[in-house]
């Protein structure tokens, strides 16, 4: 069956509201946010302007100021449809956990996930909680230790929070990574 999240929508917390109700991590949200740019993309920012087009989409994020993604991610999410006429709204995960369990990842709340649907609430697709080629390495480490009461098992995660690290890099580069996925998403509808 197909999702709609109608009753949802205009529910949220405008981009502006949520980074001024943020209680932690708001300076580093605000660090990322700030060092935006479309770094030559013209085509880019030109697409997502385009879009002021269009009257029917809409995006809900499922975010919480605790988590390092939401920290690392949302800011460019918010920068990449702040032209584009879009309404953009957050759920705060915990007070929406009815919507967050019908997005699960890999069968766990992650987040954040960026939810693009019509003014019908009907859901168009998603996008989180990392970057495709950050996110791989979850997935390899998921698939290959299921078993979260295994001895090893936080020894293991920590490795593979630092290779998350790595894939992400040191500068910014990662934002247009960002970018040009939410870009292949919104395309297709």
């Amino acid at each position: 069956m197909a999702k709609n999240l109608y009753d949802k929508l205009r529910t949220g917390l405008a981009p502006q509201q949520f980074i001024d109700g943020m209680t932690r991590n708001r300076e580093k949200f605000l660090e990322y946010y700030n060092a935006f740019t479309w770094e030559g993309k013209e085509e880019d920012r030109e697409f997502f302007e385009s879009l002021n087009n269009r009257d029917d989409l809409a995006c809900l994020i499922l975010a919480a100021d605790w988590c390092g993604d939401v920290v690392r991610n949302i800011p460019v999410v918010f920068r990449a449809l702040e032209n584009s006429g879009m309404p953009v709204e957050v759920l705060i995960m915990e007070e929406n956990l009815d919507v967050m369990d019908q997005f699960l990842t890999m069968g766990g709340r992650s987040i954040p996930v960026v939810i693009f649907t019509d003014t019908g609430g009907h859901v168009l697709g998603q996008w989180g909680p990392r970057p495709k080629h950050v996110q791989e390495a979850m997935i390899r480490f998921k698939q290959e230790n299921p078993d979260r009461s295994a001895p090893d098992y936080d020894e293991k995660m920590k490795a593979v929070r630092a290779e998350i690290g790595r894939r992400y890099g040191e500068g910014l580069g990662y934002q247009a990574v960002i970018v040009k996925e939410l870009r292949e998403l919104i395309s297709a509808f």
